[in-house]
């Protein structure tokens, strides 16, 4: 049968399906789809998990026009931008790395189609000689697994296809860490053990991505006579100032792979990644967008327990952990980036490089990438807000939060807020660390409080008087100092997404904010504001740690506050504790079954735990599986 008599059969049966699985979901603005290799047979398409067969790629396309979704051009696009119409539900289509396959299925069926598209080739795999392999991401490939130019040349002349760049040598793996492992090029800078150890400054990793993009673009304008205006970044990485300097070369369209609406007018498309495993019912749920958010089910992890003097004791604690969080199929990890070995909550040590404080060991970035790749889990950057304690002792006593009565000895170690000289100091901890590491997240220690006595450090003071024209007694203060110590992690916040353009954010409350909104003066937490302000508000639900007399009815009440605020629920993780610390002994595992369950019987979806500790495996990894497991198969050990 010919693919053109295939295709009615195809509008008539495989769409009606998946068309009918759900109601119509709520518009992402521009659906962009990102495809790789199309390859003819399901054995090509499961060795490699980005290949689609030919006959999906011909479901899908039929699909998308039995739904209505009309294929644009980038052009259309950016006029768009600019006031010009566009039709209803657009749809842009992408193939990234320039397979040879892109001309022999591809180009054929958006002939057939009358579809655009657009083409993101690695340039230095398109440059590869006829008779040399391709060094694709760091392993030989048989060069005709790839386009030549020649084949450029005649996608071009289609008028169909769009040439983006995909960088020149940028889809391959760099040193990032002392620990060996590779990391991709265009937002790594280089860890060079041959030069004592070193990692690559920031002004030349900036000069390596620009001369990368510079050579692209110079090779496609070269052979096809026509400028890239986009670019798809490789493995959809990117930071702010890789933006920067793309648009600074003409790149004034960029795609990701994040999982993100794009809203009329952006300049940065956020891709649906389509893959070998998708069924056209999968594919169908995609892309309107109505498979259900993935639960946040997070351990909390010391990495001062992954820590060891000697490295070849600190891999195999890493290999320990690694295998026991896969195992437990949770969606995160909370990992502590400071070093407490002491347990008292304070910096004095960090596990990334950085201008301030000393680094135990170069271990976050190892640990957090790891965990992402072999895990497959997202990485949340557990970290203080104030509570650094500098090596100068004169000026970590300077910068200090005060009390009025000296209380503040009886609690966390804190840079004051109000001081400008504290704040930059942590500002800059927070690029240090997103410069250092990839990671999904980050979670606000609980230290970032303050109580009704603090804080009076000069620079506090002042200003009460100059800014708010407020005594140190005012009790309108504690709305106040409330709305500062939100902002200060709004600002750090900032300072990661420059690296981490689409970090999520959670952060610790006291429960007493949710049971009891008076003590707002007491904390300088507001349980409102939280909501407003992070992705998730993680409420410390522990009942022991607050001394309940009945911990059941406890943790009951607290859900039941919640639930109180519409939409709260899906917004608020119930942090639970795994140890007594009263005691110094483990909950029993029974008590941690019932609050698990507990918490699920109430709507609750987002639930981590502290600590997770996986040496000697507590809680035990079936007992968190069974109740928090994201798989689809929780009862099955992958």
């Amino acid at each position: 049968m010919s693919l053109r008599r295939a295709i009615p059969l195809l509008l008539g049966a495989w769409f009606v399906v998946a068309a009918g699985a759900a109601s119509a979901a709520e518009s992402r603005g521009l659906l962009a789809l990102s495809y790789h290799e199309v390859v003819t047979t399901e054995v090509e398409a499961l060795a490699g998990s980005t290949a689609v067969t030919v006959d999906n790629l011909v479901q899908q396309f039929a699909w998308l026009r039995a739904q209505g979704y009309h294929p644009i051009d980038l052009r259309t696009w950016r006029a768009a931008a600019n006031g010009a119409g566009l039709a209803p539900k657009p749809v842009l289509l992408t193939f990234d790395d320039g397979y040879a396959s892109f001309h022999e299925h591809v180009l054929p069926l958006l002939q057939l189609f009358d579809y655009p598209a657009v083409l993101a080739p690695v340039t230095s795999w398109i440059d590869t000689p006829a008779d040399t392999p391709v060094d694709y991401a760091g392993e030989p490939a048989p060069r005709e697994r790839f386009l030549t130019w020649s084949q450029m040349v005649d996608i071009a002349r289609s008028g169909l296809v769009e040439i983006a760049s995909h960088s020149h040598d940028l889809h391959r793996g760099v040193m990032g860490n002392p620990q060996g492992n590779l990391q991709p090029a265009a937002v790594t800078r280089i860890y060079d053990p041959a030069l004592g150890g070193r990692y690559e400054t920031e002004p030349d990793y900036e000069q390596r991505v620009r001369e990368d993009l510079a050579q692209s673009i110079s090779l496609i304008e070269q052979h096809l006579g026509q400028r890239p205006d986009t670019v798809a970044w490789p493995y959809g990485r990117y930071t702010a100032s890789t933006n920067v300097t793309a648009q600074a070369l003409g790149l004034d369209t960029v795609l990701t792979m994040d999982d993100a609406a794009n809203p009329p007018g952006s300049r940065i498309i956020h891709r649906i990644a389509i893959g070998s495993d998708m069924t056209l019912f999968d594919f169908a749920m995609h892309v309107q967008n109505l498979y259900p958010d993935q639960p946040l089910r997070a351990a909390h992890v010391d990495l001062d327990s992954v820590y060891d003097p000697d490295p070849v004791q600190a891999e195999r604690n890493l290999d320990t952990l690694l295998d026991r969080i896969k195992a437990m199929g949770l969606s995160a990890v909370f990992l502590q980036a400071f070093a407490d070995p002491d347990g008292d909550g304070v910096a004095r040590e960090l596990y990334f490089r950085n201008r301030h404080l000393p680094v135990r060991a170069d271990l976050f970035n190892r640990v957090a990438w790891q965990l992402n790749k072999r895990a497959n889990v997202a990485v949340y950057a557990w970290m203080p807000v104030l509570a650094f304690e500098l090596p100068d002792a004169e000026l970590n006593s300077r910068l200090a939060v005060r009390a009025r009565d000296g209380s503040e000895a009886e609690r966390y170690h804190r840079l004051s807020p109000f001081h400008q000289e504290a704040r930059q100091i942590v500002r800059e901890i927070y690029q240090d660390l997103g410069r250092a590491a990839y990671f999904d997240g980050v979670l606000f220690h609980d230290d970032a409080y303050l109580t009704d006595e603090e804080d009076v450090n000069p620079a506090a003071l002042e200003h009460y008087l100059t800014e708010w024209q407020m005594d140190a007694k005012d009790p309108r203060l504690a709305g106040r100092k409330t709305e500062l110590l939100s902002e200060f992690t709004d600002v750090l916040t900032d300072e990661l997404r420059a690296f981490q353009p689409n970090l999520r954010t959670a952060r610790n409350l006291y429960a007493r904010l949710v049971t009891e909104p008076d003590s707002e003066a007491w904390f300088a937490q507001n349980f409102v504001d939280f909501m407003r302000r992070y992705d998730y508000t993680a409420i410390m639900a522990m009942p022991y740690l607050e001394q309940a007399a009945d911990p059941k009815q406890w943790l009951e009440e607290l859900v039941a506050r919640v639930n109180r605020h519409p939409g709260a629920i899906a917004r608020t993780l119930f942090h639970l504790q795994t140890v007594d610390w009263r005691s110094a002994q483990p909950l029993p595992a029974a008590d941690l079954s019932r609050q698990f369950e507990l918490l699920m019987a109430a709507g609750a979806r987002h639930i981590a735990y502290y600590p997770d500790d996986f040496i000697t495996g507590h809680p035990a990894a079936h007992l968190v599986r069974s109740h928090l497991s994201v798989n689809d198969y929780p009862a099955i050990a992958e």
